[in-house]
């Protein structure tokens, strides 16, 4: 059974940091591409960081040099690093999975990100 689980969300002031973390399981983890979305009120789902089995990471324009996603393949898990945060960023943020074997993408159930004073 494939379990993607989010933790580190939470109420944060603007100009506050975070860091998010992803535990995965059921999944061949050094073999798939790993990523953070999210999706504010009354909007779509959009992508913030990206990282490749092969460490090569994509970042959306909004979040460059705020943002950082890493991963461990010893401990099966991917962080995203928020820094410098904004109201603007207040959303679910969602893990996601793609496998680099079959194609099949993952999700998480998402965590409540939420930047205010």
């Amino acid at each position: 059974q494939v379990q993607l689980v989010e933790s580190g969300g939470g109420l944060v002031q603007p100009g506050g940091s975070l860091r998010l973390s992803c535990a995965a399981s059921g999944i061949n983890f050094n073999r798939a591409t790993m990523a953070w979305y999210r999706q504010a009120p009354g909007k779509g789902r959009e992508l913030v960081a990206r990282t490749t089995t092969g460490g090569t990471t994509t970042y959306a324009d909004s979040v460059k040099g705020r943002f950082a996603i890493s991963r461990d393949n010893a401990k099966n898990t991917v962080y995203l690093q928020m820094n410098s945060l904004k109201p603007e960023d207040t959303a679910v943020y969602y893990c996601n999975s793609v496998s680099g074997i079959t194609g099949t993408n993952y999700w998480g159930q998402g965590t409540q990100v939420t930047v205010s004073s």
